[in-house]
């Protein structure tokens, strides 16, 4: 990784892991960084256990030394109906933000994308003020806006294999 990371010194560890190999404390640090993030600092009461944790990959991004999170995502691998693979929930800890954290997940994750499911289309549901950010990494917008749980403006996006 380059750029304001290194120069701070933050060099996190990107681990994958399945539901069942997270273990009781890296659920419950991803869970808290979830909740704190999206529920918390974004005022947005909304389903957080929505039920697709169990069949998800799960990429977290750890400070080297005391292995503290940072930031984490999932994906949800390409399903029977689902051609595509789905990322979601993409957060970096408030403190970690403004270092390129943010922009590294979502590289790991199109890598582990394609070494798991091959040359896949990919999907997510972007806030819609990060349409641009998406765009940079090749995806499209493929709806109109809508709010999202009824309360964050959402655009769902698309990139092609």
């Amino acid at each position: 990784m380059t750029g304001a990371s290194d120069r701070q010194g933050l060099q996190p560890s990107f681990l994958w892991y399945r539901f069942a190999e997270l273990g009781v404390e890296r659920l419950y640090d991803l869970l808290r960084l979830r909740f704190e993030v999206f529920v918390i600092e974004q005022a947005c009461l909304y389903r957080e256990l929505d039920g697709c944790d169990q069949q998800a990959l799960h990429l977290l991004a750890a400070a080297p030394g005391d292995g503290r999170l940072l930031g984490y995502l999932r994906v949800l691998p390409p399903a029977a109906g689902r051609p595509e693979a789905s990322i979601g929930r993409v957060v970096v800890e408030p403190e970690a933000r403004g270092r390129g954290l943010g922009s590294e997940l979502l590289r790991q994750a199109l890598a582990g994308i394609e070494d798991r499911f091959g040359a896949v289309p990919v999907s997510l549901a972007a806030q819609s003020h990060l349409e641009t950010y998406y765009e940079d990494f090749g995806f499209e917008v493929v709806s109109e806006e809508y709010l999202d749980e009824g309360e964050v403006p959402h655009i769902d996006m698309r990139r092609s294999p």
